[in-house]
C-alpha cells in the first residue's frame, strides 16, 4: 500500500469512527459495538507504518 492509499483509508476509517462515536454520544447503541475498537487499532497501525516509512 502506498502513501496515498494509506491516507485515503485513514480518512475513511476516521469518518467511520466519528459516526460510531456520534451514535454513542447521542445515547444510541452502535450496530457493532466492537467495531470502534477495531477501527482505532487499524488507524494506529496505519499511522505506525507511515512513521516507520518516514524514518527510512
Amino acid at each position: 500500500m502506498d502513501a496515498n492509499e494509506m491516507d485515503e483509508q485513514l480518512t475513511e476509517l476516521q469518518g467511520e469512527l466519528m459516526k460510531i462515536r456520534g451514535i454513542s454520544a447521542s445515547g444510541g447503541i452502535p450496530e457493532d459495538i466492537g467495531k470502534a475498537r477495531e477501527i482505532r487499532r487499524t488507524i494506529a497501525r496505519i499511522l505506525t507504518i507511515k512513521k516507520e516509512k518516514e524514518k527510512r
